[in-house]
C-alpha cells in the first residue's frame, strides 16, 4: 500500500462493507444455534478463555477480518513494534513498554542498544529502595518507619497503577504483603484531591513520589510543590529529602526540586504514559505497598501475554482477535461505543484505565501519513462492575442503542463468601449473572414469548427485547497479580491492533497539548489580574466574562499556605 492510501481504498476494507449486508439479515439466535461456530469462536491461553461467539459475525467475517489485517499489514507492525523502530513516526520514538516487563535476559532493542539490561537496572533499584522502607532500614526525618505512601502524577502516571493497586487490595498474598501500609493517588490538581489524601495521614510517616518525565507537568508539579509545602511545613525544608522521591528522566530538576538525584528512578521516551504502568511510574509505588516480588508477577504475566501476542497466528492470537473484532463493530456496523464489565469489583478501575489506553491512542483523525481519514476510528469506553452497572446503565444497553460489551467474569473470587442455607455462595450470585447476561443481550425476548406468557397487550411492546446485541466473555481463571498483569496486556496489544488496522498513530497523543497551551495563557492572566490588578484581556467575549466572574468571586481565597494544609 502506498504511503498515501488509506485502508479504506483496499480490497479488503470494500469486501466487508459488502458483507455487512450479508450480516445484517442474521439474528444471534440463529447464529448461537451454529455449535461448530460457536466452537470455533472460544480461545484459550494460559488460563484465559475468550468466547466471542456472541459478536454479530460468522466464520466468513472472521477469515475477512484476517484479509483485511494482512492488507493493512498488522504483522509486520507488531514485529516492527517489538523490534524497537520508530513506529511512533510523529515524535521519531520506539514503542517499546514490552520491554518493561520482558525477562532478564532478553534482548529488545532499540536505536541499535539492547534495553532490557537497563529496564533491570531500574527493577533492581526498586527492588532495593522499597525493600528497605518496608524494613524500616529507611526511615523519615523524625525516624519513623515510612508506612503511607502519596504517589502524584496524572493521566498514564495515575489511571494504570490505580487500577492495578485496587485490583490487589483484596488479593489475600497482595493484601497481606500489605498490612499496616496505604497507598493513595494524587492526579487532580484540585485541591480538595490534595484535602483528600493527607486526610489522616502523618507527614512524619508519609513518602511521596513524584511521578513526572520531565519534571514539568504544570498540574503534577504543582500539587508536588503543594505535598512539599506540607512536609516542610511540619518537619522542616530539610526533610524533603527523606520524605520525597521522583520517577523522572530530569535530574536536574529533580534536584533543584529538592529531591537526592539518586532517589530518582528513570523511564524512557519510549514509555508512553498510558502504557507506563510496567515502568517505575507503577513499579515503584507498587512495590512499596506490596512487595516488589508481588508486582514482579505482575510484570510476568504481561510479559505472557506479549508473547503469545507476538508469536500466536490471528486464528488464536487473543489481543488481534479482539482487536480485529472491534475494528469490525466500529468502523462497518457502526457501534461507536463499547462497554466494559468486568464481575469482579477489584477491578472498578480497569474501565478508567482502559479509557485512556483507548481513546488517547485512537482517538485520530488522520493516518500516519496525514491524511485526513474518511471513516471514524477509537470507540467511547465506559463500564462499571457488575452487578451495579445492571442497576445503572444496562437499561439502555438492553433497549436502547446497540453497546457492544466485554464481560470479565473470575472464577475463583479473591474474597470467597459461603452463607449458610443460601441458595449459592456470594461468587456464584455474581457469576449467575456474568454468564446470564451475555445471552439477554444476544437472544432478546419476543413478542411472541411474551404474548405466551400472557403479558398485557399494551405492556408487550415496552417489555420486547430486540436482541442481537454483540458481546464478548473474558473468563481468568482468579483475580491475582499474574491475572491482572494478563489481563492489562491484552488490553493494550488489542488497542494497538485496531491502531494498526486504521493505519493510524496508537502513540502519539497531540489531541491533549491545544487545551493546556490556552490553559497557559489563562494561568497568566489569572496571576496579572490578581497580583496586579489588569484587566482581563484577549480572550473572546464569553471567556473573558466567565474569567471575570470568577475572578470578583473568588478575589477573598486565602493564600497563607498553613490555612490551605492543615495537618488533618
Amino acid at each position: 500500500m502506498a504511503s498515501s492510501a488509506l485502508i479504506s481504498d483496499t480490497e479488503s476494507w470494500k469486501d466487508l462493507r459488502a458483507h455487512v449486508e450479508e450480516i445484517n439479515k442474521t439474528h444471534l439466535r440463529d447464529l448461537m444455534n451454529n455449535t461448530n461456530r460457536c466452537q470455533s469462536m472460544m480461545v484459550e491461553f494460559d488460563g484465559i478463555l475468550i468466547d466471542y461467539s456472541r459478536q454479530r459475525a460468522t466464520l466468513d467475517t472472521l477469515n475477512k477480518l484476517f484479509s483485511l489485517a494482512e492488507a493493512a499489514r498488522v504483522k509486520e507492525k507488531i514485529i516492527r513494534m517489538f523490534n524497537g523502530e520508530h513506529i511512533n513516526s510523529t515524535e521519531n520514538r520506539s514503542v517499546l513498554h514490552v520491554a518493561l516487563r520482558a525477562p532478564r535476559d532478553a534482548v529488545i532493542n532499540s536505536d541499535g542498544k539492547n534495553v532490557v539490561p537497563e529496564v533491570w537496572h531500574v527493577l533492581d533499584k526498586i527492588r532495593d529502595f522499597s525493600e528497605r522502607v518496608r524494613s524500616g532500614a529507611w526511615v523519615g526525618a523524625t525516624g519513623k518507619t515510612l508506612k503511607d505512601v502519596v504517589a502524584v502524577g496524572i493521566g498514564g502516571s495515575f489511571l494504570g497503577p490505580l487500577f492495578v493497586h485496587t485490583a490487589l487490595q483484596t488479593e489475600a498474598e497482595a493484601s497481606e504483603c500489605a498490612r499496616g501500609r496505604q497507598l493513595r493517588f494524587l492526579a487532580n490538581v484540585d485541591p480538595i484531591d490534595v484535602a483528600r489524601n493527607i486526610t489522616g495521614l502523618n507527614p512524619e510517616t508519609t513518602l511521596v513520589v513524584v511521578v513526572s518525565k520531565t519534571f514539568t507537568t504544570a498540574e503534577t508539579m504543582l500539587n508536588a510543590r503543594t505535598m512539599r509545602e506540607w512536609i516542610s511545613s511540619a518537619l522542616g525544608p530539610q526533610a524533603v529529602a527523606k520524605h520525597m522521591v521522583a520517577v523522572s528522566t530530569n535530574l536536574k530538576l529533580v534536584e533543584q526540586f529538592g529531591i537526592d538525584p539518586n532517589n530518582a528512578f528513570a523511564f524512557w521516551d519510549w514509555v508512553g504514559g498510558r502504557y507506563s504502568v510496567c515502568s517505575a511510574v507503577g513499579v515503584l509505588p507498587l512495590s512499596l505497598q506490596y512487595g516488589f516480588s508481588i508486582v514482579e508477577k505482575f510484570l510476568k504475566g504481561a510479559s505472557s501475554v506479549d508473547q503469545h501476542f507476538l508469536s500466536a497466528p490471528f486464528e488464536k492470537n487473543i489481543p488481534v482477535l479482539l482487536g480485529l473484532l472491534s475494528v469490525w463493530n466500529v468502523s462497518f456496523l457502526g457501534y461507536p461505543a463499547r462497554a466494559i464489565l468486568p464481575y469482579s469489583q477489584a477491578l472498578e478501575k480497569l474501565a478508567p484505565h482502559i479509557q485512556q489506553v483507548s481513546m488517547e491512542s485512537n482517538g485520530k483523525g488522520v493516518s500516519i501519513d496525514g491524511v485526513p481519514l474518511p471513516y471514524q476510528t477509537g470507540e467511547i469506553d465506559f463500564g462499571e462492575p457488575g452487578t451495579n452497572g445492571q442497576h445503572s446503565f444496562y437499561q439502555l444497553i438492553h433497549q436502547g442503542r446497540v453497546i457492544p460489551c466485554d464481560f470479565i467474569g473470575v472464577v475463583k473470587s479473591q474474597q470467597p463468601i459461603y452463607l449458610k442455607d443460601e441458595v449459592v455462595n456470594n461468587h456464584d450470585e455474581l457469576m449467575s449473572n456474568f454468564f446470564a447476561q451475555p445471552d439477554a443481550l444476544a437472544y432478546g425476548k419476543t413478542p411472541e414469548q411474551l404474548q405466551k406468557e400472557n403479558i398485557p397487550e399494551d405492556l408487550v411492546s415496552h417489555k420486547t427485547f430486540s436482541g442481537n446485541r454483540p458481546s464478548l466473555s473474558i473468563l481468568l481463571p482468579s483475580l491475582n497479580a499474574y491475572n491482572i498483569g494478563q489481563l492489562l496486556a491484552i488490553y493494550e496489544h488489542r488497542v494497538a491492533v485496531q491502531g494498526f488496522v486504521w493505519c493510524i498513530n496508537s502513540f502519539d497523543q497531540w489531541g491533549v497539548e491545544l487545551g493546556k497551551s490556552l490553559a497557559t495563557q489563562v494561568r497568566k492572566q489569572l496571576h496579572a489580574s490578581r497580583k496586579k490588578g489588569e484587566s482581563v484581556e484577549g480572550f473572546n467575549f464569553s471567556t473573558k466574562t466567565l474569567i471575570t466572574r470568577y475572578l470578583e468571586a473568588s478575589a477573598d481565597v486565602p493564600s497563607d499556605p498553613s490555612t490551605l494544609l492543615p495537618n488533618i
